[in-house]
């Protein structure tokens, strides 16, 4: 195995590790399932302690990068694209501005998602939504129990067939939650002033515009679904 050379950066040595260790992964152009060195040659040849390098390794597990096992050691394994996101965010340690930039780009990913939507929605996904519709809870003025907002909308994410971003609604939930209640009081007088204007788009209405294969007429809905979200940001930013 080739020496590893650790430099003299003002980075930790556990940094340093771990990026040599992402460099030797593309420069072997190691593929998924491909065995990696065990501890004992990677420590020699980076000239480190088994702790520091257990600890770089500890990152790129948590990451999904590498997978160990009885027997076979240590293999390269393709990570989540959102693994290392789902570990680390907690709304509750988040800054305004940082949730409202989350709740903007959830807003601006589904509407971008239309087009894919209406390409590959079947009846069969029709038929889900309606059951997923009726068992709804809905509370007034657009405001939803948290697993019917959450199952309506996963379901057109799964639609798309895209499992990055299905795997991205998954992660957004909580924060989607956290600020529904955290700011209850101050959107609750926007969705009021938005049904009293006879503005108000609940699930049943994007429901009807997918039943008419109205994509432009669905797409102009879901922008007023979230116009709740886009006049409180726009008020508090």
């Amino acid at each position: 195995m080739n020496t590893l050379k650790i430099d003299n950066h003002p980075i930790t040595l556990v940094d340093q590790v771990e990026d040599k260790l992402l460099t030797y992964i593309k420069e072997k152009n190691l593929k998924i399932g491909d065995p990696i060195p065990n501890e004992s040659e990677l420590a020699a040849a980076l000239g480190v302690a088994r702790n520091v390098l257990r600890e770089a390794l500890s990152r790129l597990k948590m990451m999904g990068m590498i997978e160990s096992r009885t027997r076979r050691g240590m293999t390269l394994k393709e990570p989540s694209i959102l693994g290392g996101m789902k570990r680390i965010i907690d709304p509750r340690i988040l800054s305004e501005e940082t949730l409202f930039d989350i709740l903007g780009f959830r807003i601006a990913l589904e509407i971008g998602l239309c087009s894919d939507l209406f390409k590959k929605i079947t009846t069969q996904d029709i038929e889900d939504l309606e059951e997923i519709e009726k068992m709804g809870i809905a509370f007034g003025n657009n405001e939803y129990a948290p697993i019917s907002e959450y199952s309506f909308h996963a379901k057109l994410y799964e639609i798309t067939g895209n499992r990055t971003i299905s795997e991205f609604q998954s992660i957004i939930h909580p924060v989607m939650n956290f600020v529904k209640d955290k700011f209850k009081d101050l959107l609750s007088p926007i969705n009021a002033e938005i049904e009293k204007k006879g503005e108000l788009v609940t699930h049943a209405d994007l429901l009807t515009f997918i039943k008419k294969k109205d994509e432009d007429g669905f797409r102009k809905a879901l922008e007023k679904h979230f116009a709740v979200y886009k006049i409180f940001m726009d008020k508090h930013k």
